[in-house]
This record gives structure tokens, sequence and C-alpha cells, in this order.
């Protein structure tokens, strides 16, 4: 709760805030001005490949400009597995998710004043929705994997051993997260259109308002929050072998 009396968390909290908004405008407005020109030559449009380098090249910048101010989370299951990780304080954890979700709404917002209105409802206002052919059991393991995926690379990107080891990698950790996020909108753009990121997913169904957003919205929570789970135990306990430390603690000291 001291966290509470410093102007470094409420900086850290608008930081987020306003890399989630920019994060949204910029990805969102690409999504549906793609399923525009799609829809009206095939060969216009800067095609699953140009979203992709979107939402990838927007965390590389934003990741870049905010993480010596509140690490440049931009995501709440980053947040969650940072906080699993004990890297987050609880208070910071709930204040920065909170900021995600209302920065994404007021994103996808900017992007529904700006775009004509009828373009955006009829090309699904960029809201995450599991793709016609798919069922929710395949939806929900592309969402693990894929946020996986991100905070895996999350991990290995901030890992303070690496760090101090080589001088060079705080400096490119934003590049590889940036490239992952690229990666992961490849492989699962045709099963959900790809959330892996909550507030992405409820920013844009929030402004939507669509009956099939909402009915598909607890993927792209339970989803992401399990991927960010598991990967957090996978570098902590696998990685940096805190499994092995935890039962040397415990045989050295058995009456704990």
């Amino acid at each position: 709760m001291a966290e509470l009396k410093k102007w470094s968390f409420y900086r850290a909290v608008i930081a987020e805030f306003i890399a989630t908004l920019l994060f949204l405008y910029v990805t969102i407005a690409t999504v549906i001005g793609h399923k525009r020109l799609n829809g009206a030559n095939p060969c216009d449009g800067v095609g699953i490949l140009g979203i992709a380098w979107a939402f990838g090249g927007m965390i590389f910048v934003l990741v870049y400009c905010t993480a010596g101010i509140s690490g440049g989370h931009i995501n709440p299951a980053v947040t969650f597995g940072l906080f699993l990780a004990r890297k987050v304080s609880l208070i910071r954890a709930v204040a920065y998710i909170i900021s995600q979700c209302l920065g994404a709404i007021c994103g996808v917002g900017l992007v529904k004043a700006f775009m004509n209105k009828h373009y955006y409802n009829s090309l699904g206002g960029g809201a995450n929705e599991v793709a016609s052919g798919y069922n929710k059991g395949t939806a929900l393991g592309a969402e693990i994997i894929g946020t996986f995926v991100l905070v895996y690379t999350v991990f290995s990107a901030t890992d303070p051993k690496r760090s101090a080891r080589d001088s060079h990698v705080p400096v490119l950790a934003p590049l590889p997260i940036g490239f992952a996020v690229f990666m992961v909108h490849l492989a699962t753009i045709p099963i959900t259109g790809t959330g892996i990121n909550p507030a992405r997913s409820f920013g844009a169904a929030v402004i939507y308002n669509q009956d099939k957003a909402w009915d598909d919205q607890w993927i792209f929570w339970v989803g992401p929050f399990i991927g960010a789970l598991i990967a957090a135990l996978y570098h902590q306990f696998v990685l940096r072998a805190g499994a092995v430390k935890a039962l040397g603690s415990f045989r050295s000291n058995p009456t704990n």
C-alpha cells in the first residue's frame, strides 16, 4: 500500500493507460481498414501479414517507450504473469489491469469515432470471436499457447541474470517481445483473430457490443491467464530451478 503514496506509481499507471490506448487505436484501425479494402479487392489492404506487423510493431515501439516507466506490460496477461513471479505487487497489478482495460476501451472508441460507422459495425469492430469452422476448445487452446509464447518471451527477455551478463539485453528486450506478438498473430488470426491480451479483446467487445463478441469473451480472459500462469511456472521452477531451490531449503530446514 506504500506505493499509493508515490508519484512513480501513478506515472506508471498513466503510462500503461496511454500505451494501451495507442496500441488499440493503431491495431484496430489496421484490422478494420484491411477488411474494408479486402472486401473491395482481395489484392488491396495490408493482409494478415500486415495486421501481424501492426500488432508486433506497436508492441515493440510501446514497450521500448514505457519499459523504464511502468515495465511496458500493455497486457493484463503479462501483468498477471509477472505478479505470479513476484515481480509486481498486487496493488500495482490490479491498477495496471484496470488502466489497461480503460485505455483499450478509449483506444477502440477513438477508432469508432474517426471511422465510418457503417464500416466499423459491418466489419466486426475489430472484436475477437471464434472463427467459423473452429470450436471453443480449439480457440481456448490457441489463446493459451499464444499467450504462453508471449509471456515466456517477456520473462526471457527481461531476465535479470541475462541483463547482468549481457549489457545489450535490456536495450534489445522490446524486439523479441514484439516479434513474439507478430509470430503468434500469424498463427492464430485465422482461429480467434488473436487475443493473447484480455484488454485488447475487452476494449473491442465493449465498443462493438454485439452478442457474439460477448459470448466468446471468456475465452480471451481464461486462455491468456492460463497461458501466463504456465509461462510463469515454467520460467520460475524449470528454467530458474525454483523447485530445486525450494526443495533444498526444505531439506536444510526440516522443521519448517
